[in-house]
């Protein structure tokens, strides 16, 4: 008989969230997921899985996200880690709240899932993780300072991560969207993507499930861009 496999996805009840779980779902996973609006508990219930209604800048909402995957399947296999976006504001303008607010939303949420969750995959024999970031974290924009900011520190927390777990069989990459159709895209800015158009939902879900595949067994602590070929520059 076929191992189930488990995914923890976070911020999932809709746009790219809800896009991960259902392309997940699609391949086999069965999903444990999180969200503060209502929605998520619908989409548990149409996907089989079970759900939490919390922020991921709730320990205790977390906390009970994994212990529900766990109590039901007793492992986790992929935890998604996508979240909100942070307030957008003047540089110098945007106060203390909204940094500390960026901060628990893009990297503490990371560290509280890895602390959660890195465990549980040792003892299992390994599993990924898969960040939901930014193009802001290689291209810094004036307009999202916070989400640059804690976007490219989430860079880095991967490289750490990655380099952690790769003893126990545990990877941990990124995906770095540009922009993509769960929110309306201004046509100046499509104008600037090569592809002449914003991404979907779906293919931003189908690259976070191929990073999360076994057929991407060797290869951790990278940031993907899925940007359509908006940013130029080399890295």
């Amino acid at each position: 008989m076929p191992r189930v496999k488990v995914a923890v996805i976070t911020a999932a009840s809709k746009g790219i969230g809800a896009a991960i779980a259902r392309e997940l779902h699609a391949r086999g996973y069965q999903v444990a997921l999180l969200a503060r609006g209502p929605e998520v508990v619908a989409l548990a219930a149409e996907l089989g899985g079970v759900a939490v209604t919390g922020s991921v800048r709730d320990d205790d909402a977390l906390a009970r996200l994994v212990a529900r995957a766990l109590e039901r399947w007793h492992r986790i296999d992929v935890v998604v880690n996508n979240t909100g976006h942070p307030a957008k504001g003047g540089l110098l303008e945007l106060g203390e709240a909204a940094w500390r607010e960026g901060y628990e939303l893009i990297l503490e949420s990371a560290m509280r899932l890895a602390r959660l969750v890195t465990p549980v995959m040792q003892a299992q024999g390994g599993g990924a993780f898969v960040h939901v970031s930014s193009y802001a974290a290689v291209e810094p924009d004036l307009a999202r300072p916070v989400s640059s900011v804690f976007r490219a520190a989430l860079s880095a927390w991967v490289k750490l991560h990655a380099e952690h777990g790769a003893p126990h069989r545990i990877r941990v990459n990124a995906v770095l969207p540009g922009f993509v159709d769960s929110y309306p895209v201004d046509a100046a800015i499509v104008a600037k993507i090569p592809t002449g158009r914003a991404g979907s939902v779906r293919e931003l879900a189908r690259t976070v499930a191929a990073l999360a595949s076994d057929d991407m067994s060797y290869v951790t602590g990278q940031c993907l861009l899925v940007d359509g070929g908006m940013i130029r520059g080399l890295r």
